[in-house]
Order: structure tokens, then sequence, then C-alpha cells
């Protein structure tokens, strides 16, 4: 059986052990594979395996021996996965490798922007608390969690999980989910979109990306918010009108905002974010510690088993 991996550099470079899946036929591991690159590439294989690099309808009908598409993350929108239904390929995905993880960058972001850990670290190395007439010193208000309150749009496993983690911090829990009230722990409370963009201090996306959801964060519902609030994006970068995101930032309509995704990644060197006040940016690393990656690995390997195994598992165009 012939595997080839398109872009494996992002979840393994070079770090974990591809020998579990070279165990399981002919494999070829590319680090990255540019569009023009994917046919020539994955001609002959049984098995495609892809992050980020693009499988479309065309693709499909170029490579008849191809039976099976693995993608290496939890989003599967980088194959069509209704042509691949079609000609009866199978497409599995890597659901809650990273959950924890996720849920930890949502407040590393928090804690960086309540905190100011990095500027105040900065200023200590240039030498101002050195040359301090006090013990300590601060520039920029210093914010405790306890009792605050935080809205979490979406609940799923990464919303829950971070909904845990407030909760150990003291924090008021408010969500806005399809789960009725008397399927939430007692510490969760039900709240309205708008309702949570108004009253809570700190808001936090974990929904998924879809036509509905696409800009969700906009002029309308920023300047709704608290001057003093934060809001957090660990999870798709269209999510956020940027512009409207930049001026609210600029205009002090909102405090902060900490994101690990963008509307394109890597982003434009013109993205509003990139330049607005008080905006702290991560390159898409939520999912990426080195625990999350080895269970993706894992995950995709016991994929690929079962489906040799006539089994398959974690199917995403069933």
């Amino acid at each position: 059986m012939k595997i080839v991996v398109l872009d494996g550099f992002a979840a393994n470079p070079g770090d974990i052990s591809w020998e579990g899946l070279k165990a399981l036929g002919e494999c070829t591991i590319y680090d990255r594979t540019a569009p023009e690159e994917v046919l020539e590439r994955s001609a002959g294989a049984e098995v495609i395996l892809t992050n980020k690099v693009i499988i479309n309808a065309d693709h499909m009908a170029a490579l008849p021996e191809l039976k099976y598409i693995g993608v290496l993350a939890t989003g599967y929108n980088v194959v069509d996965t209704a042509a691949a239904k079609e000609r009866g390929i199978i497409v599995t995905n890597i659901p809650a490798y990273s959950t924890a993880s996720v849920a930890q960058m949502v407040f590393a972001h928090i804690l960086n922007i309540s905190q100011q850990v990095q500027r105040h670290s900065e200023e200590v190395h240039k030498g101002r608390w050195t040359n301090s007439k006090d013990f300590c010193f601060w520039d920029t208000p210093l914010m405790e969690l306890r009792d605050k309150k935080i809205g979490l749009v979406g609940l799923g496993n990464t919303g829950y999980t971070t909904a845990r983690v407030a909760i150990g911090f003291g924090m008021q829990v408010y969500a806005l989910t399809s789960k009725s009230h008397f399927q939430l722990p007692p510490e969760i409370k039900k709240m309205d979109l708008d309702q949570l963009f108004s009253e809570c201090d700190i808001v936090s996306l974990h929904c998924p990306l879809t036509p509905e959801t696409h800009e969700l964060v906009n002029a309308r519902r920023l300047a709704m918010m608290k001057p003093n609030a934060i809001l957090i994006n660990t999870g798709r970068g269209p999510l956020i009108n940027e512009q409207d995101l930049a001026d609210a930032l600029n205009s002090g309509k909102i405090y902060a905002a900490g994101v690990d995704v963008l509307s394109t990644e890597p982003p434009r060197a013109d993205n509003p974010l990139l330049t607005a006040k008080n905006c702290y940016i991560t390159p898409h690393i939520a999912w990426a510690t080195t625990e999350a990656r080895e269970r993706l690995m894992n995950m995709a390997i016991s994929n690929l088993q079962a489906y040799i195994a006539g089994t398959p598992e974690n199917v995403v165009n069933k």
C-alpha cells in the first residue's frame, strides 16, 4: 500500500517518530507540497495524509488508486468530502486531540493580558526595576480573574474544558450553547450571544466556522462590549471581522484581544491586527504542544489501521 504524506512538517517537524506510519506501507513524507505538486506526488497512492494541502474533486478524478484521505487535523474543509463520498473514498479526521492544549492557550492569552507578563519582564530586562525607587512597579492595569465573567461562544470539547479552567480561577462562567440548563453543571449558565458580548468581561470563541458564524464578531457586537473587555480567539480566524476588531482596539472600545488564528495564514503584511493596540497574536500554535501532536500522530496511525482492518473510524463523509 502506497502512503503519501503531503505536508508533514507542521505536525511533525522531526521531534516525533514516523515509524508507526511507515510500518503500514510504502510511505513517502513531504514537508510541504505546493498545489501544482499534488498530482505528481500522489500518483499511485492508495492513502493520502494532508494537514492543509487542498484535495479537490479534480485531484480525486486524476487519482484512480486513491481510497483513503486522512486529514491530520480536526477541521477537514481542505477536502471535498462530497466528491470523495461519490467516489467511495474514505475521509477521516483527528477529533479532540488538542482540547487541553487549546484551553491552556486561552488562559495563556488571558493571563498575559491580565498580568502583562511579557511587558513587565521586558521592562525589568531593560533595567527599569534595577533603577526603581520602589520595591516594585507596574504601568498597566493588573486584573484579578476571580469573580470576573467569562463568556464562551460554543461549549463543545474545548469550550467545556476552558470552562472548567475558568471555574478553577473562581470566574463566573456563561456560555452560548445548544445544551439545555439541565445538561449543564451548576457553575455554567446559559446566555445568548448579544448578552455575552454586553455583560462579560472576557469573551472566548469556541464555535465552528460556518456561514452563520462567519464574522460573528463585528462592529455591532464589539460596540456592545465593556471598555475593559478582552476578546480571545483560538478557534477560526474568519469568526472575526479583523478591521472592525482593530478599530475597536485602536479607539479604546475594548481593552485587548488575544488571538491564535487569523483570517489568512500566514497573514498578509497589511492585516490590521498586526498593528492594532493591545492585540496579542500567536502563530496558530494552540494545538501544537508536543503532547497534542503525539496524540495526533497516534490517532492518524490508529485511523489508518482501522481502515486497513475494514472498520474505519472517525469518518467524516459517511
